[in-house]
């Protein structure tokens, strides 16, 4: 019960988050009609989408893929619909003629506005909503994601993500209702109800238009932001005190999205281990399969990533300045891209993403989290120090700390170099 609790307390603070940004409009075209025949649905469906397609994901296969893409393609273009019934009615009027003569009453005219208004409606704009809603995954959704990535799809975890998703569609519930009492007021004070209406289709067009074009991430990822993961980690770090470990709950190891450092530095670097192996990525991107082997007598940093994860995004400018800056000296960088979402195990999207980055280092597309169990894994972003001799000297989890990884490279390539010349 606890864990449903703390995944519900993850999903209220989502709101918080900047990538709620995306849905927004989408979200705030509902804003002042009828709770229970609008907003309800409307958040039920967004809820329960995003439960089933994070669901979907954890089940694997190409079919799982290609059906949360093309859940996708239709969402895009339902909202697109929605946003040209918000901008002009008589468009909407003409779009309308061939669903109503289908009998579809999903989408009808409402108000003689051509809005969609039915429950039906609503809750079907909710589920488009859903399918296109990626959450900023903090520890407490982190630990549900790839809880469900390596255990697979089961009861506990549709439990777990529809607990998440609950507690932002209540969080986004209390957001409607100030916003509908905001609009009212505005259109009351201004009679510019017609005026609104359509800024809000246009909001909604254009959060489309960048969702669909992957314009929101390359957004998200320049904005300065306050993370919500501190105190969602203080959350979790109180139950772990009590004894009732959310790991323990979801049979996991407690993984989960870094945002700052979790472990101390060792100015000394202690072996943390061995080079666990990179067999089992499904592709490799920028270069052929690298082994461990290999990579013995060079010095390597493994960066466990996500294109769409946020706090990943905000290290790649560094750790491909480091790529570029020493791999003269003997640097490799092998970045290990481990999906968050479904539609984040697409070759092409991953793909798109490399070059979009300008990422030229070897990349190994890790779909079924072979290298993340090698290296028992539990973050986005994790980077992985690996010295010469093929034993881990220092990781850090999450942002920040970037001149001290320097450091850790510079200390490393050193260190090889004196042993080439003791062996030379």
């Amino acid at each position: 019960m606890i864990i449903l609790v703390i995944t519900f307390l993850g999903g209220v603070l989502t709101i918080l988050s900047p990538c709620i940004l995306p849905v927004l409009p989408f979200v705030f075209a509902r804003a002042g009609r009828p709770f229970m025949k609008s907003t309800l649905p409307m958040l039920a469906g967004m809820a329960l989408a995003f439960a089933g397609v994070a669901t979907l994901a954890a089940v694997g296969g190409g079919w799982a893929v290609q059906a949360n893409q093309y859940g996708r393609y239709t969402a895009i273009a339902l909202l697109a619909v929605f946003g040209i019934t918000l901008v002009s009615p008589e468009i909407s009027e003409r779009l309308m003629r061939p669903v109503v003569s289908l009998g579809n009453r999903l989408l009808q005219k409402a108000d003689g506005r051509g809005a969609v208004s039915s429950i039906g409606g609503s809750l079907l704009l909710g589920v488009a909503t859903g399918l296109l809603w990626a959450p900023c995954a903090g520890p407490i959704l982190g630990l549900v994601l790839t809880g469900a990535a390596l255990q697979g799809a089961s009861v506990n975890t549709t439990l777990l993500l529809l607990s998440y998703s609950a507690g932002a569609a209540t969080s986004l519930a209390v957001a409607l209702l100030v916003g509908g009492k905001i609009l009212a007021l505005m259109k009351k004070s201004f009679g510019a109800g017609e005026r609104v209406r359509q800024i809000i289709g246009v909001t909604v067009l254009a959060g489309v238009a960048a969702i669909a074009l992957g314009l929101d991430t390359g957004f998200l990822a320049r904005l300065s932001y306050t993370s919500t993961a501190g105190l969602e980690q203080s959350i979790l770090n109180h139950v772990e005190a009590q004894g009732k470990s959310i790991a323990a709950s979801n049979s996991v190891s407690g993984p989960m999205v870094a945002v700052v450092e979790k472990r101390s530095t060792k100015s000394d670097l202690p072996v943390e281990g061995l080079f666990p192996s990179l067999d089992g990525a499904v592709q490799w991107l920028n270069s052929p399969p690298l082994t461990t082997e290999q990579l013995k007598g060079k010095v390597v940093l493994v960066d466990f990533w996500t294109y769409s994860c946020i706090n990943c995004i905000h290290t790649v400018p560094y750790v491909r300045a480091w790529a570029e800056k020493y791999k003269d000296q003997g640097l490799v960088v092998v970045g290990v891209h481990a999906p968050e979402y479904a539609f984040e195990k697409n070759i092409e999207n991953v793909k798109k993403a490399v070059k979009d980055f300008q990422i030229g280092y070897p990349v190994a597309i890790d779909n079924d989290f072979k290298i993340w169990r090698a290296f028992e894994n539990s973050y986005w972003p994790a980077h992985y120090f690996i010295d010469a001799k093929g034993q881990i000297r220092y990781h850090h989890f999450g942002e920040g700390d970037y001149e001290q990884s320097e450091k850790v490279i510079q200390d490393l390539l050193a260190e090889a170099a004196g042993l080439q010349a003791s062996n030379g």
